[in-house]
């Protein structure tokens, strides 16, 4: 019978492998059975202080073990896990864990002076995940008076089981709940067509916040497989333990790839059982695309998706990567982002009259899919607006926000609908300008933004680092995109960065950019 909930597939793992590793960071390391035990003793704990079906745990830390253990944990009680981002301000904090109603809190020692516990009422414990410091008891100390819980509580594949808040790159976050259902179809999809099984080895360094970080520990979990944790992303300590650690698979962000083939070591480093890559997340330019399928020898996956759901939406495949390198007629397919995966259906709708466009016209992307948020937390309106034609058993059609067109099956990212520029009436959507621009040999990363113009509303500017010891000028970067797009496509002025604003999952902060044009501004563009 096919697992129901994530406690259904450790128990399943636990009869079947239970001395198999599941996890493993640094020398510590959990076979499924010792992950079953642990988890359950920390639910013992956890309803002791009273924590039941419904309530928010949250997890403020580095650490993918005690993560994974505290979301198996309140999944056994019917609560919820909470992994908020460790790299934000003490008001964001207090936002988010408020927000939630976590009672209970496991944080790092670094972290916790940036909790302002006194103003959050319902937490009722905070405990340490490295033992007693900061003046917290450490975790492995309170859970140790309690014995395994393994009468669990009653769980339907549509109840909650995760909740991770949205980047918040435009506004406050959200919190988007997620279920077991959909949680296990992303494990299924991904194991299929990632041939990911039993014996196989994910390296992630991921943070548990994002949602990829978090599917990628589940989709060990549900396969038999065994994750390789890294608490932060060193590229190349990643770069060593792909030989070290018999890492077979990996989902990267295209900044960490970069990162990767920018250190001394890549090119002498042991690849040999790297069997996939998957990338996502934010653009990739064709360039860097090449070189790390060159380099690293391995296939290549593309990701497209969201925290909404649950992970992947769709998957540009390895067989897609091949054919575009084999015959370059077919290289305009690398930018793309690949076909529905794991039965989801897209639409591309009118962003304004919502409705359906042909293929090749630009609008937004609907998402049909069982692996669609339940909802938002706390949050009535926001879920009302994103599904505007209610739900159905297959997920209802869940507004993306990302603008994007279909053509002969695959789908093309364009940008987020509130990044679009509009200049003199035309409509430019800058992920088109950007993978011109990053096919510029001097061009390292670069974003393209709307900016404040007299005459036009918004006039197009770049946003540019440049490679190590390149030297193109403004001129040469804007004839360069002239040459190739539409004149009114382009941008007028070109900035030079040492650095993009980027949130920890990769995405570019454009509003950050963007701020210093819009700041004394009635209107400012989102």
């Amino acid at each position: 019978m096919a697992d129901r909930t994530l406690v259904d597939t450790l128990a399943r793992q636990v009869r079947e492998r239970p001395l198999r590793p599941a996890i493993r960071r640094g020398g510590r390391v959990l076979g499924f059975a010792e992950l079953d035990n642990e988890s359950a003793r920390l639910a013992q704990a956890l309803k002791a202080m009273g924590v039941g079906r419904g309530d928010r745990v949250a997890c403020l830390s580095q650490h993918h073990i005690e993560c994974l253990l505290l979301t198996l944990a309140a999944c056994r009680l019917g609560a919820v896990c909470l992994p908020v981002n460790w790299r934000l301000s003490s008001q964001e904090l207090e936002y988010i864990l408020g927000h939630g109603q976590a009672v209970f809190l496991m944080v790092d020692a670094v972290f916790a002076p940036a909790v302002p516990r006194e103003r959050l009422p319902a937490l009722r414990v905070t405990v340490c995940t490295e033992g007693a410091s900061a003046g917290l008891e450490g975790l492995a100390r309170w859970m140790a008076p309690h014995a395994p819980l393994r009468e669990t509580v009653p769980a339907e594949p549509d109840d909650d089981a995760l909740q991770l808040y949205s980047s918040g790159t435009t506004g406050l976050p959200k919190g988007v709940v997620l279920t077991h259902r959909g949680l296990l179809s992303t494990c299924e999809t991904v194991a299929r067509d990632w041939r990911f099984g039993v014996g196989d080895v994910n390296g992630n360094p991921l943070p548990t916040f994002h949602v990829a970080g978090m599917t990628m520990l589940l989709l060990t979990l549900w396969a038999g497989g065994e994750t390789v944790a890294f608490s932060t992303f060193e590229p190349g300590e990643f770069i060593a333990a792909v030989g070290r650690d018999g890492i077979t698979h990996a989902f990267l962000v295209p900044a960490m790839l970069l990162f990767m083939l920018q250190q001394p070591e890549v090119h002498a480093a042991g690849y040999r059982g790297l069997r996939l890559i998957a990338y996502g997340g934010s653009p990739i330019s064709d360039a860097l695309l090449k070189e790390a399928m060159d380099v690293f020898g391995c296939d290549f996956l593309q990701v497209y998706g969201m925290t909404e759901v649950s992970g992947p939406i769709t998957f540009l495949m390895p067989d897609d990567h091949r054919a575009a390198l084999a015959d370059p007629a077919r290289v305009a397919a690398l930018r793309s982002a690949g076909r529905p995966a794991g039965g989801a259906r897209l639409r591309i709708v009118d962003p304004l009259l919502l409705h359906d466009l042909p293929d090749g016209s630009v609008g937004e992307i609907w998402v049909e899919s069982v692996r669609n948020l339940k909802g938002y937390w706390r949050d009535g309106p926001a879920t009302e607006r994103a599904f505007p034609e209610g739900r159905n058993e297959r997920g209802g059609w869940l507004r993306t926000g990302d603008a994007g067109y279909l053509q002969d099956g695959l789908l093309y990212i364009h940008d987020r609908i509130k990044d679009m520029i509009i200049s003199g009436g035309e409509n430019i959507y800058p992920a088109e300008v950007e993978n011109v621009l990053m096919a510029h040999p001097d061009v390292a990363d670069g974003a393209v933004i709307g900016v404040p113009d007299d005459t036009w509303g918004e006039a197009v500017k770049a946003c540019v680092v440049l490679r190590p010891g390149a030297s193109a000028g403004a001129a040469e970067l804007i004839a360069y995109l002239r040459a190739r797009l539409a004149h009114y496509k382009c941008p007028r002025s070109v900035d030079f960065h040492e650095a993009l604003p980027r949130n920890p999952s990769g995405k570019l902060l454009k509003r950050l950019l963007r701020e210093p044009y819009w700041h004394d501004r009635a209107r400012a563009v989102n």
